[in-house]
């Protein structure tokens, strides 16, 4: 009897201290297999507008995960993936659609959209990777496309030498809103001005592109030997919505036929009780 409670404490023993090792050695696998740079975040950024047949450049960068040491040296592999996701995806793209983001380095991508108003997303899958150890996450962007306004002219160079490529500034209603480099012109040559201007919506009302060519330029000018054009156009205000008006109109006619309807049974139970 004593050898059988003396076995049976033993074995007690064996399990007790096996449950307690337990922690320890998952802890320590759990350690060995961590990453040194915590938890795998990224981000994308570039234009959230673009106009038809725009490209936009985006960058993307991310830290965290096994590839990733403490000082944020990128020790392993941090790699992106992207697709692109839209109503109409036809003549849409995005490149290179794949890469490695290095120390210091982000990735970048361009984007190509064709000429249709939609709302495009791009998804980027993060991937930190060492060894056999992989982390990832996802995140992404809207880019809106729209029709652009379209400033044309065309700039004249007047004289008898070349003038070497100049930047010229773009004002909307007073405000710079991008600029358009000219290539060198050969001496009496001509230039056609395009610039376009993706926005989600301009105000009701008029509004005015304004370029202006100074004397640095030298012989450039616009038609009629001008050194500033302007052009406005006009924004028409938004259809109104009768929405409101018709849930009224609807709510009064219900309204009417219960009146119409409760008078009615008044002057039938008004009859009966005679």
């Amino acid at each position: 009897m004593r050898l059988a409670l003396r076995a049976l404490l033993l074995v007690g023993l064996l399990l007790v201290g096996t449950v307690i090792g337990l922690p320890h050695v998952l802890g320590a696998g759990a350690a060995t297999s961590g990453n040194g740079g915590g938890v795998v975040t990224g981000t994308i950024t570039g234009p959230s507008v673009l106009g038809y047949h725009g490209v936009g450049s985006f960058v993307i960068n991310g830290t965290g995960g096994p590839a990733v040491a403490p000082n944020g040296t990128i020790v392993g592999n941090l790699s992106y993936y992207l697709t692109v996701a839209g109503p109409n995806t036809t003549g849409v793209s995005i490149a290179p659609s794949s890469g490695r983001i290095l120390t210091n380095i982000p990735g970048t991508v361009k984007l190509n959209v064709a000429n249709v108003s939609e709302v495009l997303t791009i998804s980027v899958l993060l991937a930190s990777t060492d060894n056999a150890t992989n982390v990832s996450t996802n995140f992404s962007v809207s880019v809106t496309v729209v029709q652009p306004f379209i400033l044309s002219t065309t700039l004249y160079n007047l004289g008898n030498e070349s003038v070497t490529s100049f930047p010229v500034l773009v004002d909307l209603d007073g405000a710079v809103v991008g600029n358009v480099s000219v290539p060198t012109m050969l001496p009496h040559s001509s230039y056609a001005f395009v610039f376009q201007y993706p926005t989600l919506g301009l105000s009701a009302g008029s509004h005015t592109f304004s370029i202006y060519l100074t004397t640095v330029h030298g012989l450039v000018r616009f038609a009629n030997d001008t050194t500033v054009y302007s052009v406005t156009f006009y924004v028409p205000a938004a259809p109104p919505s009768y929405t409101l008006w018709y849930v009224t109109g609807v709510v009064a006619f219900i309204g009417a036929l219960f009146i119409f309807g409760a008078r009615v049974g008044a002057r039938r139970r008004g009859t009966s009780k005679k």
